[in-house]
């Protein structure tokens, strides 16, 4: 098993806080997911989303609304990073 080099992680605790204190303190935070294992993810950001309960999990019950005008709430979402090894 490789030994994890810290410059293959994109962010530390200090840089993430760092961008979180900039966001409304009451936002909700959701992140992307499916699978197994962890990923590096994108720099946070805030979105419009929808609640679909009723979604199955591999779609996940929140998605990203059509656009800013569109019924939903923000929250702050952690998006895993997504490699293409194909």
């Amino acid at each position: 098993m490789e030994k994890i080099k810290f410059e293959k992680i994109n962010f530390r605790v200090q840089d993430l806080i760092e961008i979180l204190k900039k966001f409304p303190q009451d936002l909700p935070v959701l992140t992307s997911g499916y699978e197994t294992g962890f990923e590096n993810f994108y720099s946070p950001k805030i979105i419009k989303v929808m609640h679909f309960p009723e979604n199955k999990y591999w779609d996940g019950e929140f998605q990203p609304t059509e656009n800013e005008d569109s019924e939903g709430i923000d929250v702050v979402v952690i998006e895993r990073l997504v490699r293409d090894n194909v």
